[in-house]
């Protein structure tokens, strides 16, 4: 798009844009907004928002039902009109382009509705099949995606500085479409343009996401269900691929050829902390051998850390001497493992072609290994389908138990678990597949919470009420661990006995979130961040154990990975409290929790 042009010319081109309504330039697809703005919370997408006159209408509109407009605009100066004409409303502006959508895409948002109002014509022909396939990969099931088209020649208004334009075609619109499973509900015919230019006219085009639109769903059912499988490998590596993209949006390194790329040490992480306790805490098989052993199960690796748990091999842990050095042996095992086993034989229907691909690196030892996204890159890259990566994203609080029950009947069949082949036993495998430990969630924050009372006199107040808390208090989960289980820091906060009960598994609402922001930033600054009090923390000093490293890295790993939209270097609680809105907003889409 012709950035410069618009900045050169943001006044002019603004006033121009104001000058009418969204009702005279939209009135062709109005009836397909209805809808939209009728949908509690929808999401809206306005790209190439200008100077802002389709975001505010679309905010004003849709207040009622708390609709939110995400305003994507290249041109610097004119975002800057845009952000003013929209002030106190629901509309957060980014700056990005197409065909990459790079900062909008790691929102991991999806949207209702998808507004290109005069921006097809800016794409070149090369760039258009690329562009709709990430529009089409950013809609709901059921959204819709409306693009204007310019027809006529550029007509620059204003001749200083030229401006970029392509023919379009609705037709070639509609064919590429479909190609992405995007179904046709309009195309107008030709309309006059509603500022008086003769030679220029425009068509209206609204497509549809039917359904998941990607096929992802029968091929997760084929490996989960119908796959053949000598051990629990597919199965596992399909649930850590879950939980990632679940849980760690801000995983994702980038996105090309339409594909996720991870760290794939993270994925060999996760890997070795599902398999941890199902073997060396409860004994289970894994595969029909008479050798509990797996193949990712190194002398100088997995068994060196026996003495560990699942709950260990997670961000934000430091480990040292001989510990680090097994942990690198082991991820490198398990990332081995993982190319040569799941990769190499979880294949597309009907072919010898690998769905996921790794390119991994040799990584040597040292005798010190903190995890986190940095470090975790070391071991190379996981390439998984980028529609595949969505429908994880999307479903996973219905993936995941097909995930579980095939893995519970499938460890049942083999003979090195024939005690839990009757049905009334098999619920204790289920227990042993839980992915974290409730148990475990509050007990480091409480001790920090009452370490802070006692050493420096401090007194924090209920997040959510201001309440004083100087004798009874709850821990909270501030997103649900029931809906989402995350023990993170950031996630973990003082709040009171009884408000705790009320909000129980329930979401809190946006407006109570903005509401608590203070004393929510407040609590993580003295709690974690705050170097002076490094000295009130409780620090494990078993030898075995991992180390706990300096709280602001734990935390901010945990939060960069765990939340949308954040860098791997983000050391922003500003930028962070957004993101956990933002992440607020994807739970409450993706699994229709009720609020609080």
């Amino acid at each position: 798009m012709s950035a410069n042009f618009y900045n050169k010319n943001a006044d002019q081109l603004a006033e121009m844009y104001l000058s009418k309504t969204f009702e005279q330039i939209h009135q062709p697809w109005l009836e397909y907004l209805i809808p939209v703005l009728n949908k509690p919370n929808a999401r809206i997408l306005d790209l190439g928002a200008g100077s802002g006159r389709d975001s505010k209408y679309l905010a004003e509109q849709g207040t009622a039902n708390n609709i939110h407009v995400t305003a994507v605009e290249p041109a610097q100066m004119l975002a800057n009109l845009g952000k003013k004409h929209t002030q106190g409303l629901n509309v957060t502006w980014l700056q990005d382009t197409l065909p990459d959508l790079t900062t909008v895409t790691k929102q991991e948002v999806s949207y209702d509705l998808i507004l290109l109002s005069a921006v097809w014509m800016h794409i070149p022909d090369s760039q258009r099949q690329r562009s709709l396939r990430k529009l089409a990969n950013l809609l709901k099931p059921g959204g819709k995606l409306v693009i204007s088209l310019r027809h006529g020649p550029s007509g620059d208004e204003f001749s200083n500085v030229p401006r970029r334009m392509f023919a379009v075609c609705s037709d070639q619109l509609i064919q590429m479409g479909k190609t992405f499973g995007l179904s046709v509900l309009l195309e107008t015919e030709l309309n006059a343009d509603v500022l008086g230019r003769t030679e220029i006219t425009w068509q209206t085009v609204v497509l549809q996401l039917p359904d998941d639109g990607s096929g992802a769903f029968p091929f997760i059912r084929h490996v989960a269900l119908n796959d053949g499988k000598s051990a629990t490998h597919k199965l596992a590596l399909m649930r850590v691929l879950l939980r990632i993209a679940d849980g760690h949006p801000g995983a994702v390194i980038r996105r090309e050829d339409n594909r996720v790329i991870l760290p794939v040490g993270l994925v060999a992480l996760y890997w070795a902390h599902q398999y941890k306790d199902l073997i060396d805490k409860h004994q289970l098989f894994q595969s029909p051998n008479k050798n509990i052993n797996m193949g990712f199960m190194k002398a100088n690796g997995w068994h060196q850390l026996t003495q560990l748990q699942a709950s260990d091999y997670r961000i934000g842990n430091l480990f040292s001497g001989d510990n680090a050095k097994a942990m690198f042996k082991m991820l490198s095992a398990s990332v081995s493992n993982i190319k040569n086993m799941p990769c190499k034989f979880i294949t597309y229907p009907n072919s010898e072609k690998s769905v996921f691909e790794v390119h991994s690196k040799t990584v040597r030892a040292k005798d010190s290994l903190f995890l986190d996204l940095t470090s975790l890159n070391a071991w190379g890259e996981f390439s998984i389908p980028e529609h595949l990566w969505i429908a994880f994203s999307r479903y996973a609080c219905w993936i995941e138990p097909v995930l579980i029950s095939e893995w519970v009947k499938t460890m049942a069949g083999y003979q090195g678990n024939k005690q839990y082949q009757a049905p009334e036993q098999q619920h204790k495998l289920y227990t042993a597949l839980n992915w974290l430990e409730a148990k475990r969630s509050t007990t480091e924050v409480r001790n920090r919470f009452d370490n802070l009372q006692k050493v420096k006199g401090n007194q924090h107040n209920c997040v959510w009420t201001d309440k004083s808390l100087k004798q009874q208090y709850a821990i909270d989960h501030c997103m649900p661990f029931a809906r989402w289980p995350n023990n993170d820091l950031w996630n973990l906060l003082p709040s009171d006995v009884t408000v705790n009960g009320q909000k129980s598994d329930h979401l809190p609402t946006e407006l109570k979130m903005k509401n608590a922001k203070q004393r929510i930033t407040d609590w993580w600054s003295d709690a974690w961040l705050n170097e002076a009090n490094e000295s009130c923390l409780d620090i494990k000093k078993e030898s075995l154990q991992p180390k706990v490293s300096s709280h602001s890295q734990r935390f901010f790993a945990e939060a960069n990975i765990a939340l949308p939209g954040l860098d791997s270097s983000n050391h922003s609680v500003d930028d962070l409290f957004e993101a956990l809105l933002l992440q607020r907003g994807r739970l409450k889409e993706m699994q229709q929790l009720r609020e609080w």
